[in-house]
Order: structure tokens, then sequence, then C-alpha cells
């Protein structure tokens, strides 16, 4: 198998049209493929001399998923470097946008074939960029890659950046929430990082404002799945969600009042309460996915922290007993619990 081997950037760009076109006509003959092979090497041409990058890219990028099903990953990453590199020939970021478009279509149309190939080619094309809302375009695109993919831990990584990246795209409201979205979608997925998927879906519902009710119906299922979340996560004990209008509008809500009203409890009443909701709701709490005993050992804690919040610096154990409902023996064990958490 030949491979592509550039000596300057408009041979480079003619050489991966040659290499491209000759493997898609390869079954053909080659009197039927080399007048269409000449064809196209022509028309690369014609676009390089006229400075039409987009068509070239378009041309350059048609035989793509040939280029991953018959050459080598090394093949692969040297030709898409060549096509990536023709956002960089042109100053109107409108261009360089279609540019993009058309490379990121093209390489998430199978992403189950080499996927780590394919991420890391879309990592070149984002450090090629400089227009950060192509930035953002190309990151998001990342993420999809990798969900279809499965290769999400390429990605997570760069999760520890979101801010840094959020200085540098400038991006707005609405971009924002499909980021945070995006990103706690991914987390939730791996069970040690629920509690960093919560603070993205934290962030993703404090994006919400209280001034538009269409808008902010959006994020009711979100708000519910917070809500869980928040009950089910065994070490996470303070949360906003009760200041955020996307979680407060649930209160009114035929369909989540329910679920509201037992993140109040969680956060601002104690173990008993919790109780007699239970009573009253323990079908919901199953439809939920929460397990009882595990929101017992949480509330237990919880209202271990409302005790201590009084500020008289010592809590009688007969009313952590009496609270807790729990014989002394074990109120020495959830004291202990509580200064670990």
């Amino acid at each position: 198998m030949a491979t592509v081997v550039p000596t300057s950037e408009e041979d480079a760009a003619l050489s991966v049209v040659r290499f491209a076109s000759e493997l898609a006509w390869a079954d053909a003959g080659p009197e039927v493929a080399e007048p269409q092979v000449s064809r196209l090497c022509v028309e690369a041409e014609e676009f390089i001399v006229m400075g039409k990058w987009l068509e070239l890219a378009s041309l350059m990028i048609t035989s793509a998923e040939l280029i991953f099903s018959k050459v080598s990953e090394k093949d692969i990453e040297s030709i898409f470097t060549i096509i990536c590199n023709l956002v960089t020939k042109t100053e109107n970021p409108d261009e360089v946008m279609e540019i993009v478009k058309v490379i990121t279509t093209k390489i998430l149309q199978q992403p189950n074939e080499k996927p780590a190939v394919r991420l890391k080619i879309m990592i070149s094309l984002y450090n090629l960029l400089e227009t950060p809302y192509c930035q953002f375009y190309v990151y998001m695109k990342l993420l999809n890659l990798a969900v279809d993919g499965k290769v999400t831990e390429h990605i997570i990584p760069s999760f520890n950046k979101i801010d840094n990246f959020l200085k540098d795209w400038k991006i707005g409201i609405p971009e924002q929430r499909e980021l945070f979205l995006a990103v706690s979608n991914i987390l939730k997925e791996n069970k040690s990082m629920s509690k960093d998927a919560f603070k993205f879906l934290t962030s993703y519902l404090a994006t919400f404002s209280g001034d538009d009710s269409h808008v902010l119906s959006e994020a009711k299922e979100e708000a519910a799945r917070a809500i869980v979340e928040f009950v089910r996560a065994p070490d996470v004990f303070q949360c906003d969600l009760l200041d955020l209008p996307a979680v407060t509008q649930l209160e009114k809500d035929a369909k989540y009042a329910l679920l509201y009203q037992l993140l109040k409890i969680f956060l601002t009443q104690r173990l008993d309460a919790y109780l007699d909701y239970h009573a009253a709701n323990s079908t919901l709490l199953k439809s939920y996915g929460l397990v009882h005993e595990e929101c017992i050992a949480k509330m237990r804690l919880l209202s271990l922290v409302d005790l201590s919040s009084d500020g008289s610096g010592q809590i009688p154990y007969e009313l952590i007993r009496d609270t807790l409902q729990v014989n002394l023996f074990l109120v020495s064990m959830f004291v202990f619990v509580f200064f670990l958490a």
C-alpha cells in the first residue's frame, strides 16, 4: 500500500486527493480509474490556485471513510493532518467554520470504526483553530464522538479545564447549557464520578433564571434528576438546588411536586419528617430507584448536621439518640461517621 509522503503544502493536498481517489477507483480498472483520478487532481489544483479551501476540503474528504477502512492508522493521521490544516489557509471565520463542519461531519459518520484515531484527529483540528466558537463547536463534536465511539475515558481528563475553556470560548447561555449537560451525562455513566456529574448538572440548572417560564420548563426533567442524584449520593450533604428557579418550579408541578417535597425534607428537616414522607410515598421512592435504608442513613447524617448547627457546641447524647432514632450504642458510630464526612 502506498503511503502519503508530502513535500510541500500544495503537494500534500494533491497527494491526499490522488491517494484517496486511487483507493476509491481501485476496483474499476485502470481504463476507468486513471481519467477519474486525473480529473480529481486537476480540480484540486484549480481549487488551490483559486484559494477555494472549502471546496478543496470537500474534495479531499470525500473518500475519508474508505481511507479509514483501508490504510494504517499512521496514514490516516497523516492524511487528516493535511486536510485539517486547511482551516489555517483562510482568514474568513465563516469559511473556517464551514471547513470544520465538512471535516467533523465525515469523521463522526462511523464513530465505532477506529474511534480513538478519530478522536485524535478531532483534537488536532481543535488545536489548529483560533476562532473561539469554532473551538467550542469541535469540542462538542468531540464529546459526541467519545460517547458514540465508547471512548469517553480519553475525553474525561479535559473536564478539569472546563472553566478555562469557558473563559476562552466566551459562549452564551444556551451553549453553556449544552456543554454542562453533555459533560454531566458522560460522567454519570461512571459511578466513581457521580459527584462531578452532579456538579455539572447543578451548573446546567444554574443557567436558568425565573424570567421565562417556557424556557424554564425545559429543565424540569434534569431538575428532577438532580434531586434524585442528591438524595442518592452518600457523600453529598450540601447543595444549592433550593436556590435555583429550575428546581423551585417543581414545587407546584403536578408530576414532580412530591419529589421537590423530598428535597426540602433532606435539606431543611430531620429524620422524623423523612419517615413520615416514606410512609405515604414509598412507591414513589422506589420508582426513582431510591433505597429506603440508604435514605435513612443519609437523613441521619443530615439530621446530625442540623443538630450541630445550633451553635451551642455541645449536643446531648440523648438528643442525638432521639433525633436519629438509634440506641445509645450507635450514637458514637454516627458521630464518628459524621466527623469523617
